[in-house]
C-alpha cells in the first residue's frame, strides 16, 4: 500500500505538498518524513543522481521521480508492486505540472501547493487495491517496465552508514584510552598513596612533579595547575589525575 507522497523542488529542497493524512498507520512516520527530506537535501546536493530510483528503507521502500526540478516521492510496502508505484508518481507528476507549472520555479514557502493534496488522496485511493481490473491492467502492461530503475539501501544514499562506522570507531578508541587512564591512576594511587602520610608538611609540588613522569605529561603544566591546591595532598592526587585525563 501507498503509506507516504510528497512532492519537493530539487534545486533546493524544498517542499511543496504532501499527502495531510498520510501515515497514520505507519509506526515511526517522522523517521520516514525526516529521512524523505534528508532525501530531498541529498538530491538538492546531487544533481547527478538518477532521475528515478527505490530506495529501501525498514519495511518500506521509497520510490521517486524526478522531472522539471520536481521529486515526486511516495512511500510503500516493500510488497506493493514497484510497477504500481511508479505509475501513481506519473499521474501525480502529468497533474503537478499541469496545475501549477508556472509557480513551481517562483514558490517561496513551504508547502505552497498544499491544496495538491486533494488530488493526492483521490489518486492514492486507485492505487490502494493491487487486485483491481484497473490495477491488473497497468501490471500487465509491458510499454511500461521498470526493471532498469535501480533500488539502494537508504543508509547507502544517505551517508547514514558511514557516520555510524565512524561513530562507532571513536566510541571504541575512546574506551580504549579510559582504560589505558585508569590502569595508570591506580599504579599513581599506589605509588603516592604510602608516601602522603609522610609528606603532609611538604610543600604540593613535590607530589604533583611525581605524575607527569608516569602520564608522560609536561611537568611545568602539571605543577601549574597546583597553585590552586589547598595543600592537602590527598586533595592534589585527586585534582592531578583529574587534570592530567583533562588535558590529555
Amino acid at each position: 500500500m501507498v503509506k507516504l507522497t510528497m512532492i519537493a523542488r530539487v534545486t533546493d529542497g524544498l517542499p511543496l505538498a504532501e499527502g495531510l493524512d498520510d501515515g497514520r498507520e505507519v509506526k515511526d512516520v517522522e523517521l520516514y518524513k525526516q529521512q524523505v527530506k534528508a532525501l530531498f537535501k541529498n538530491l538538492a546536493n546531487r544533481p547527478n543522481e538518477p532521475s528515478r530510483m527505490s530506495v529501501e528503507t525498514g519495511p518500506y521502500v521509497f520510490h521517486y521521480i524526478i522531472e522539471g526540478r520536481v521529486c515526486y516521492l511516495t512511500m510503500c510496502d516493500r510488497a506493493y508492486p514497484k510497477k504500481l508505484a511508479f505509475q501513481y508518481l506519473e499521474d501525480l507528476k502529468n497533474e503537478f505540472e499541469r496545475v501549477n507549472g508556472p509557480q513551481i520555479e517562483t514558490a517561496a514557502r513551504p508547502y505552497a501547493f498544499i491544496k495538491f493534496d486533494t488530488f493526492i488522496q483521490r489518486t492514492k485511493k486507485l492505487y490502494q487495491d493491487t487486485h483491481t481490473q484497473r490495477n491488473i491492467a497497468k501490471l500487465n502492461d509491458e510499454l511500461y517496465e521498470v526493471h532498469q530503475i535501480m533500488t539502494r539501501n537508504v543508509q547507502e544514499v544517505l551517508g547514514v552508514g558511514e557516520k555510524l562506522d565512524q561513530v562507532s570507531e571513536m566510541s571504541s578508541r575512546l574506551t580504549s584510552e579510559s582504560r589505558i587512564y585508569a590502569d595508570k591512576a591506580r599504579d599513581l594511587n599506589r605509588q603516592l598513596g604510602a608516601g602522603v602520610d609522610s609528606e603532609m608538611g611538604s610543600s604540593c609540588n613535590r607530589v604533583w612533579s611525581r605524575v607527569p613522569p608516569l602520564l608522560g605529561q609536561n611537568e611545568d603544566l602539571v605543577i601549574l595547575k597546583s597553585r590552586n591546591c589547598l595543600h592537602r595532598h590527598a586533595g592534589c592526587l585527586g585534582i592531578a589525575i583529574g587534570s592530567v585525563m583533562f588535558m590529555r
